[in-house]
């Protein structure tokens, strides 16, 4: 019987902690995960639990102090990172250096451009290892990289709203029939467990009941992620994140003009021939588009559209569960590409 994969999971107290920690315990090929908090965190909770008491019974999920020989002792052979993006950008380098593989779902290793990278303001202790490890992580996104994912030491898990734009985008920008001159507009709506667990002003229940907001306009740190990935031009995109009094989901509505006259047929089939073979990508056919009740608690990004009358301007509807294919399912499905097992093993 062939030996289960030994994982261990760095911030599981966050909302894709949690969804992640669910579905390591559950995926049949793995080992139960070593669950870690932050080194120092003494006084922290010693069972998840205690954070999330839906995860009581049978024992729980127990949380010991994060250290490299601890990682040695249990014989991990991935670790997932689910931390914020400095701890991240730090404890990637000795991950790498002790011959760990490392998914991580913060936005440290996702950008390759500088100045899409100065958002998060990183202060790197070695800059020339920094810049050698940015080169080799890999973007991960299986419906573009599957090859690139599958050899990688190093996983940059998408960001939720990146990768609710880029799916939606991807293969019309390949088949080049985006006029780009006339720009893309994304105006993207996210649940509020898309802001993460920690409180503030802006996600307390008074500011977000009963409201719709717009924020971080024109510098959400996303953006560069949408630009990369898709090659495009800094003026060739507006997007404009949303906050919605929902839990969790996100809908991203994109507005862009064809190079050319199109039918609906042309359009669908580009879609479908782009994304032939992809088992977590659904295209909706005219007139039917994507509600974020169709995504929710799954893995997949549902894809619609509608094109106007003059065949040349095309609105297209994007949804994915922000905590599933925007975190903690894009990142078992990673997992799966990288060890060659079947992408819906562990999320069905």
């Amino acid at each position: 019987m062939t030996a289960k994969l030994r994982t261990a999971l760095l911030g599981a107290t966050g909302y894709s902690g949690l969804e992640l920690t669910r579905l390591l315990a559950c995926h049949p090929r793995l080992e139960k995960p070593l669950l870690l908090r932050r080194e120092g965190d003494a006084s922290g909770p010693s069972n998840l639990a205690e954070v999330f008491p839906a995860l009581a019974g049978n024992g729980g999920y127990p949380l010991e102090s994060f250290s490299w020989d601890k990682l040695r002792g249990h014989g991990v052979d991935l670790l997932f990172l689910a931390t914020p993006h400095a701890v991240s950008r730090a404890l990637v380098p000795e991950a790498m250096a002790r011959g760990v593989r490392v998914i991580d779902l913060s936005g440290a290793w996702r950008l390759k451009i500088e100045q899409n990278r100065a958002v998060y303001g990183f202060e790197d202790q070695d800059s020339q290892l920094a810049g050698q490890l940015t080169g080799q992580a890999v973007y991960g996104l299986p419906e573009l990289a599957r090859a690139q994912i599958a050899n990688a030491s190093l996983v940059a898990n998408p960001g939720c709203y990146a990768t609710s734009v880029i799916l939606a985008l991807a293969p019309l920008i390949r088949a080049g029939v985006i006029d780009r001159q006339k720009g893309v507009v994304s105006d993207s709506k996210s649940g509020v467990s898309g802001a993460g667990k920690e409180p503030s002003a802006r996600t307390h229940f008074v500011s977000v009941a009963d409201n719709l907001s717009a924020y971080s306009v024109f510098d959400h740190r996303h953006t560069g992620e949408i630009l990369e990935q898709l090659q495009l031009h800094s003026q060739e995109l507006i997007f404009t994140p949303h906050l919605v009094p929902i839990p969790r989901g996100i809908l991203s509505t994109i507005y862009v003009h064809l190079s050319r006259p199109m039918s609906p047929a042309q359009v669908e089939s580009c879609f479908r021939e782009f994304f032939a073979g992809t088992c977590w990508v659904r295209i909706f056919s005219p007139p039917q588009l994507p509600q974020i009740q169709f995504s929710l608690h799954t893995n997949y990004c549902d894809i619609g559209f509608c094109l106007a009358d003059d065949h040349q301007r095309l609105v297209v509807v994007s949804c994915i569960d922000n905590l599933l294919k925007g975190a903690a399912g894009q990142a078992i499905q990673n997992m799966n590409v990288m060890y060659g097992w079947n992408e819906k093993e562990g999320l069905t």
